[in-house]
């Protein structure tokens, strides 16, 4: 008896995307750390079966399983916009392991200036290729655009770091030193993100209807999904760096503890890696990905290009738009 072909839509998502527990179940599933150690050789081959499914041409002995499988590892590692490979730095899978080695360290590491510059350094550097590699890649951004982005948001970093630590180890009790790096990452994203991202905010980014067709261009929309963007990065390192002071100020009173030096670090890491397996796909879910706007608001603060969406839909301009944010 010949086995039936069940077909999947692979370019239909697997999850209610409309609702947050939707959202964070796609995240969830489409962040797992595990896909990034796989060669890209196994990547490809998942975007080779994708497009087969989409050309129609599904294999027949191919299960349901295998598909949606392809599928999350096609949503880790591939671009929505350019469907080009992404760096595996800068994946948002590779925000649990990356994440937690680096902010393990600036949680040990924060007594001494040194130790905050290096790790404000590193951080910075990874948030770069992250930035860059999450971006609505319809808008280019040039080699000189991202070297002032890096520099700024390192800057703002070691600013907001060393201002903090120089004032709170004279005005406030040592426990507040612990959030320098805090303090210092919220500071970075909201100049990292809108200056890697800068382009968008100057030129608009592509908007669609609700067919997917590109309607036109909005600078609104642009500036709409980059604070969407900072606000969840922002959310995705608070509990990590703000419970886990307080953690390791209890821990740090008990005898046995301070007789292991060396758990500090690696306790922390730890910790954070914890945190960070439910608040990435939980930061991510804050927004849908695939963001909304009113037409009526870019008629009223940017009527240019509103003109421009009319004049290309010949009148037809849909109530409403869409964009893709970046993560």
């Amino acid at each position: 008896m010949a086995q039936e072909l069940v077909h999947i839509d692979v370019d239909k998502p697997l999850f209610d995307l409309k609702t947050f527990t939707g959202r964070f179940q796609y995240y969830a599933w489409m962040t797992d750390p595990r896909t990034v150690l796989l060669s890209s050789d196994r990547l490809l081959q998942a975007k080779q079966m994708i497009d087969k499914c989409r050309a129609g041409e599904q294999p027949v002995s191919l299960q349901p399983q295998e598909v949606k499988y392809n599928m999350k590892l096609y949503s880790s590692a591939f671009h929505p916009d350019t469907g080009e490979l992404q760096n595996f730095a800068g994946r948002m899978s590779f925000q649990v392991p990356g994440g937690m080695l680096i902010t393990g360290g600036m949680l040990a590491f924060y007594r001494t200036v040194p130790a905050v510059v290096l790790w404000q350094f590193i951080n910075q550097s990874f948030n770069a290729v992250v930035n860059y590699t999450n971006r609505n890649a319809n808008s280019p951004t040039s080699v000189k655009q991202l070297g002032i982005s890096y520099a700024m948001a390192t800057t703002s970093a070691l600013v907001a770091a060393i201002g903090c630590k120089n004032y709170w180890s004279r005005k406030a009790p040592p426990l507040f030193q612990r959030f320098v790096p805090f303090a210092a990452v919220a500071a970075a994203n909201c100049v990292n993100i809108p200056f890697m991202r800068q382009t968008e905010i100057l030129n608009g980014i592509d908007v669609k209807n609700s067919d997917g067709e590109v309607v036109g261009q909005s600078r609104l929309a642009a500036i709409k999904g980059i604070s969407e963007v900072v606000l969840s990065r922002i959310t995705m390192a608070a509990p990590g760096m703000l419970v886990l002071p307080f953690i390791m100020q209890r821990l740090e009173k008990w005898p046995v503890y301070n007789r292991i030096k060396w758990i500090n670090a690696p306790f922390q890491t730890l910790m954070v890696g914890c945190f960070l397996c439910f608040m990435v796909p939980t930061a991510c879910a804050l927004f849908p990905q695939q963001c909304g706007l009113d037409s009526s608001t870019m008629r009223r603060f940017e009527p240019e290009l509103y003109e421009q969406m009319e004049q290309r839909t010949q009148g037809n301009v849909p109530k409403r738009v869409y964009f893709n944010k970046g993560l």
